[in-house]
């Protein structure tokens, strides 16, 4: 079975790694600390600097988090240029349970949907996690429109 390893670059490979490994430990604290978190971005700039982004749809103090995610995505479509990488992060509920999901995304075209799923105690004061599933996306912020 072929990987979608097989056909990216080393850079490509390293990049969507670095973004899945600085965004999760984010999310983990968030859900241990809050039970909850809004939606994020981490960026690889075209320089090679990784920076947390966040967006703001202008819809309050809770905003929905589709809202968040538009506004996320669109800002980094406007950023395309200045970035190689990113990667978007949410808190998603699947079918019987609730996930941390990171759509990463690379300017060469790979697009990669990471799943983690997790469940909280009663009292919120643990989160227990399964194991991370991925597979591939469609591109959103170098997708061509």
């Amino acid at each position: 079975m072929s990987s979608w390893r097989d056909n990216v670059s080393q850079q490509a490979q390293d990049d969507l790694d670095e973004l899945l490994n600085a965004s999760l430990p984010f999310a983990q604290k968030m859900l241990g600390k809050h039970g909850e978190f809004f939606p994020y971005a981490f960026v690889i700039g075209t320089d090679g600097e990784i920076r947390m982004v966040a967006g703001d749809p202008n819809l309050g103090e809770q905003p929905p988090s589709a809202a968040i995610l538009a506004s996320i995505t669109e800002g980094l479509r406007s950023e395309r240029d200045t970035i190689r990488a990113a990667a978007l992060v949410s808190d998603v509920r699947l079918v019987d349970t609730d996930a941390i999901r990171v759509e990463t995304e690379h300017v060469e075209g790979q697009a990669i949907e990471a799943l983690l799923p997790y469940k909280t105690s009663r009292l919120r004061r643990t989160v227990k996690y399964g194991s991370l599933m991925a597979s591939q996306s469609d591109p959103q912020i170098w997708a061509s429109h």
